[in-house]
């Protein structure tokens, strides 16, 4: 799964599946523009890529859920490298809430920074990536194929997310550009929850609820889904293009628990 010479965009690279997919693409050579909202562990991210890979990732701090900033992600990631061939759209946020307690402007916060900007990088991107017959790895979850009470938002936009791949997979495999997704399980270490509001106590509770209910009987890696992700952005993976990988310890195909 070589990715020597190619340029790669990953959104939300500053921590968790981002930082692990980044930091395995520098070690398989890609050349990687990195984007997130915190520069201190961007900046930590580039340097640790750099040390594993051939050359200094270019960062772009932004807020994604901004026209402006996202303009300027693609543009200047072109203008740097002249090209792209792998778009990664993992930026994403958790709010808490169901459908009595979810507020509008918690709906409109995980739709713009979950889906909707992933749907501006994806349409400005498509340009460069039918130049180069490149690919997009869109990291949705088993959220957007299995309902899970008290996170209504977050499992709306992912599965939002499945069906804007599966389309635009149809409607670009004719121009040559690959479109999947990975859908991982909850991960064993990452801060999304906890950003989204949930105690260090109240995590540690669900990654023991993971243990009993995931077949496989633990939480995922994130460099588990970093592997997956690089597969599917890679070469190997030349004839896949529509599929949504359950990276998730086999929890999509079991039963209530």
């Amino acid at each position: 799964m070589d990715l020597s010479g190619k340029v790669a965009l990953i959104t939300g690279a500053s921590s968790g599946i981002g930082a692990a997919t980044a930091i395995l693409f520098a070690r398989r050579g890609a050349k990687l523009s990195l984007t997130g909202r915190n520069e201190v562990n961007l900046q930590r991210v580039a340097d640790e890529c750099a040390r594993v890979g051939s050359e200094q990732p270019l960062m772009v701090v932004a807020e994604l859920s901004c026209e402006p900033d996202v303009t300027n992600l693609v543009d200047t990631t072109v203008k740097k490298f002249g090209r792209l061939d792998i778009l990664v759209n993992n930026a994403g946020i958790v709010e808490f809430g169901t459908i009595e307690t979810t507020s509008l402007e918690q709906y409109d916060r995980v739709m713009g920074v979950n889906l909707r900007s992933a749907f501006q990088v994806t349409m400005l991107c498509v340009p460069h990536l039918i130049a180069t017959r490149g690919n997009i790895v869109n990291v949705s979850s088993v959220f957007g194929t299995r309902p899970y009470p008290g996170v209504l938002a977050y499992c709306m936009c992912k599965s939002a997310m499945d069906q804007m791949t599966s389309c635009t997979a149809l409607e670009l495999a004719s121009k040559g550009v690959r479109v999947n997704s990975v859908n991982p399980g909850t991960t064993a270490v990452t801060e999304i929850f906890k950003r989204g509001g949930m105690s260090n106590e109240d995590y540690a509770k669900l990654l023991e609820h993971v243990k009993e209910t995931y077949p496989l009987g633990r939480a995922v890696d994130v460099e588990e889904v970093a592997e997956a992700i690089a597969f599917l952005a890679s070469s190997s993976a030349s004839f896949i293009t529509g599929e949504h990988l359950q990276v998730d310890g086999g929890w999509h195909a079991a039963g209530p628990r």
